[in-house]
């Protein structure tokens, strides 16, 4: 999966997984947006295994 990252204009940084919709994050740096992303694409997918999906 492609995480696609930018920063806004107030100087936060986003990143998106859009393989996965609604994962989404902001982080303080760079980093720290890539990091929780990962984290949350990854409790979408052990959801999503939990149900079958």
């Amino acid at each position: 999966m492609n995480i696609e990252i930018e920063c806004e204009e107030d100087d936060r940084w986003i990143a998106e997984i859009l393989e996965l919709p609604g994962v989404m994050t902001y982080g303080q740096s760079r980093e720290e947006a890539i990091s929780k992303v990962k984290a949350l694409a990854l409790r979408v997918l052990a959801d999503r295994l939990e149900h079958g999906e």
